[in-house]
């Protein structure tokens, strides 16, 4: 059986992809961050899949990854409680007015965290006000569990925990399903692109790994909100 750590976010299409390889595969999720150091750390694996480059990057930059593989992509949106919205919002409006409470994922812990401080340096002098403002509130290693079959934004929300919520652009569908919340694009020219990427740590992993290029791979993480796969970067 196939040992693989994947990154939170990607829980809601990972089990549809693992019915369809055909060899059993057991699953740890969590924050991308925290999971690769529990592999540094010698948790046994074969895989790791994370929502950033960067992680598998240092796996292989310290000998412990044969390769990694980019695979799929993601971007950022914003889910604001609805009657907090005012005439002419967008999200520029929400993240700069100062009685709202941001919440964000844990930066370090979780790449969601980390994207969403690239976008306050991508807003200029505003954003350096909005990042002192927000609060990690989600997938950081002291975070308080989010409740099976509720989603970051939406147990935040509304348990009254915070107003709005910067997070992966992949729930957008669930989140807009649900009464009570509002979810804002956000410009790509602000928007930092996540680069999902594997870590292959064993021979045994690279038919999986291979396996999440295939097309129907790649059409399933698009029906579920992901963009396609990116350009390789060359190895640091």
């Amino acid at each position: 059986m196939l040992r693989v750590a994947v990154a939170g976010s990607l829980k809601p299409v990972w089990p549809a992809l693992m019915a369809s390889f055909p060899a059993p595969v057991e699953t740890r999720s969590g924050p991308a961050g925290l999971l690769r150091e529990e592999i540094e750390a010698g948790l046994v694996c074969d895989l790791f899949v994370s929502a950033s480059e960067e992680h598998p990057q240092r796996l292989r930059q310290a000998g412990q990854a044969l390769a990694t593989l980019p695979f799929a992509t993601n971007t950022l949106c914003l889910t604001v409680r609805s009657d907090r919205l005012q005439a002419g919002d967008d999200w520029f409006t929400l993240l700069t007015r100062d009685r709202l409470r941001i919440a964000t994922s844990t930066p370090g812990d979780d790449p969601g965290g980390d994207y969403a401080q690239q976008l306050f340096s991508r807003m200029g002098k505003a954003g350096e006000a909005v990042r002192q403002r927000a609060r990690a509130r989600v997938g950081g290693r002291h975070s308080p569990p989010i409740p099976p079959g509720r989603l970051a934004a939406e147990w935040l929300i509304l348990e009254d925990r915070a107003d709005l919520f910067i997070g992966y652009a992949s729930y957008r569908a669930a989140l807009r399903r649900i009464a009570g919340l509002t979810v804002m694009a956000i410009p790509p020219a602000f928007n930092p692109v996540a680069r999902y990427c594997c870590a292959i740590l064993t021979p045994e992993a690279q038919p999986l790994a291979g396996f999440l290029l295939t097309d129907w791979a790649q059409a399933r993480l698009r029906e579920a909100g992901f963009g396609g796969a990116p350009q390789a970067h060359s190895p640091a």
